[in-house]
């Protein structure tokens, strides 16, 4: 009988290939996903669905048993919400109701698996000549960030309970399917290379394959118990990197253009405003505005190397050349 993992965001760009790379190693996979789910992708790889209420321990606790979960990777989460309030309900709250119901299931659960991210940490400056690693001392700069890191604090707080516990912290993640980086994407090949500031940045990106490898490396880790990596593909690029390789990679030519940060401040704080009786929240506002602007987010994967034996198999030029393939071949671009 094979070992079972419950996926949570499975409908979700990094869930769909965390499905995928499960059912390739083996597991009899179980997807959790919302009835609102749009499921057509998933549903390709016909995994099992189950529907669990985040909001309840009990109800949590009785799915676990039922389905019988020997791992769990939590990737379920809000990337944009109204406030702090509504981050920390869905980010830290549910995901503290999911491990301590995973802790108290009769069969032990072997490793359960926080997609956090690296804006839990927050940015560095731009002088700063060491990379962000697992000890540096997190200083989040949105609420987003915020959200993950009072998770990972929660998560910190269940040791005693003998719940094998595993943070994975991505830089930012790209390729198929993904939507975030896709409007970039698509912004460019309307012509248009836009930069809010003039600034230099230094920047960090991790394929999802590879950051789905880094994964299942930590899943079937038998050591190194309530242990926290960062995840990329080990490089450092400028702010021009990603829009160069889609020139070289595209043959198209954007028009490189810098938006004042205080004229993108003004159209953040209206955006905000805008949506203040509304259920959403824009897609930029002050805080996405900070974190778009952050000097540095180069981080350090020696962690990974040396427990994971984590080796990333595409740098930024591999990844986005197999990614726009990909938007191309499905009708995206």
């Amino acid at each position: 009988m094979k070992d079972r993992v419950l996926i949570t965001g499975a409908s979700g760009f990094i869930g769909y290939h965390l499905v995928q790379a499960a059912q390739k190693a083996g597991l009899e996979v179980h997807a959790a996903v919302r009835r609102t789910s749009d499921l057509t992708q998933l549903n390709e790889l016909s995994p099992v669905l189950v529907y669990p209420d985040f909001s309840s321990k009990e109800t949590l606790k009785r799915t676990l048993e039922e389905g019988n979960y020997r791992y769990i990777i939590h990737a379920a989460g809000a990337t944009r919400a109204k406030n702090l309030k509504a981050y920390n309900l869905i980010n830290a709250d549910y995901t503290l109701n999911l491990a301590q119901a995973a802790s108290a299931t009769s069969t032990p659960v072997k490793r359960f698996i926080f997609m956090s991210s690296l804006a839990a940490v927050g940015p560095l400056s731009y002088q700063e000549e060491q990379p962000i690693t697992e000890t540096t001392l997190p200083i989040p700069v949105t609420s987003y960030g915020k959200s993950k890191l009072l998770a990972e604090h929660y998560l910190g707080e269940l040791k005693e309970k003998g719940l094998p516990i595993t943070i994975i912290r991505p830089t930012a993640v790209y390729g198929p399917r993904e939507k975030d980086l896709f409007i970039l994407f698509k912004t460019l090949q309307k012509g248009l290379d836009l930069y809010i500031g003039k600034k230099p940045q230094r920047l960090s990106f991790v394929y999802v394959k590879d950051l789905v490898s880094a994964t299942m490396a930590a899943l079937f880790q038998k050591q190194n118990q309530n242990r926290v990596y960062n995840i990329s593909d080990g490089g450092a690029y400028s702010r021009y990197t990603l829009a160069n390789l889609f020139r070289n990679l595209s043959g198209k030519h954007p028009f490189r253009f810098h938006l004042p940060v205080s004229m993108m401040e003004v159209v953040a704080g209206l955006l905000d405003v805008g949506y203040t009786f509304s259920g959403t929240a824009p897609v930029l506002n002050r805080e996405k505005i900070r974190e778009l602007t952050a000097p540095n987010w180069v981080c350090s994967i020696e962690a990974a190397r040396a427990e994971l034996n984590y080796q990333p198999q595409y740098d930024l030029s591999k990844g986005l050349a197999e990614t726009l393939q990909w938007y191309r071949e499905n009708k995206w671009l």
